[in-house]
């Protein structure tokens, strides 16, 4: 009986203690970071967090999937590809990241003058809603606003190196523009799609006589999420550790069984 017992009360603990530690880890002290290259004459270019390589030999207009940070700050280095060791960064930066939080670190501006954008994604949308903000990331492009086309700006004023605020609109296909101020059409986007349930940043880059359209997902909301702070994750779901558990309680239903068979014979 004792043996039984005791196996018992160890197994459980065992896997109780492996319960609790996967609840646990919900990666709370953690941000998500993506990065961009959007410096239209810049060269390939390999990136360094803490020593680290994160990215290498991303071209013009690459990014990268969100990738996990401590929360805390952290050094970005950017170097010509292949030349780490051999020569200095190219720009070399801290970066204070917060738990729950996402970025995008953005390569930007010409080789010359290249610089760190860093800006705050969202990670949430009201259900059935789509969300969408606007970057201007094209060094010699003049103020611009986007809009459906020949009727009104859904963002006004957008000037280098601007990221502007989301707006959160009905889920859709639209037919929209990039125009200057005075209604001179820059770029056709027609026919626009944009998903229900998803996030969505689209960035200018390139020079203006070159201009080209970048249309990344921050975050798309899939069914039956519970989205974490900032992540975009979703929570631990313990139904999915139900089935060890049950097997737990089961194994532990047959041992007594067996052990009151053996004490009433």
């Amino acid at each position: 009986m004792k043996k039984i017992l005791s196996a018992l009360f160890v197994t459980m603990l065992i896997v109780g203690s492996m319960a609790s530690s996967v609840f646990a880890d919900n990666h709370s002290d953690m941000a998500m970071v993506r990065v961009l290259h959007a410096s239209p004459d810049a060269p390939e270019v390999d990136v360094y967090v803490n020593g680290n390589a994160v990215v290498e030999g991303a071209s013009f207009k690459a990014s990268t999937d969100y990738l996990e940070l401590p929360a805390g700050e952290h050094t970005v280095e950017i170097y010509a590809a292949g030349t780490k060791g051999e020569k200095e960064p190219v720009i070399s930066q801290n970066l204070t990241v917060k738990a729950g939080m996402a970025y995008t670190v953005a390569a930007i501006n010409t080789l010359e003058n290249l610089e760190l954008k860093v800006v705050e994604d969202s990670m949430n949308i009201t259900e059935g809603m789509t969300k969408v903000r606007v970057g201007h990331l094209s060094p010699d492009a003049p103020t611009v606003d986007v809009g459906v086309v020949g009727g009104d700006a859904l963002f006004s004023g957008a000037t280098f190196p601007m990221v502007t605020d989301y707006k959160e609109l009905d889920a859709g296909t639209y037919d929209l523009e990039i125009r200057t101020e005075d209604g001179t059409q820059v770029m056709d986007l027609s026919g626009t799609s944009l998903e229900e349930n998803t996030v969505y940043s689209v960035f200018a880059v390139g020079m203006a006589d070159n201009l080209d359209v970048l249309m990344l997902k921050d975050y798309t909301l899939m069914p039956n999420d519970m989205p974490q702070t900032g992540m975009g994750g979703a929570s631990t779901n313990a139904t999915s550790y139900l089935p060890m558990l049950a097997g737990v309680a089961v194994l532990g239903a047959g041992a007594l069984l067996l052990f009151r068979r053996r004490t009433q014979q």
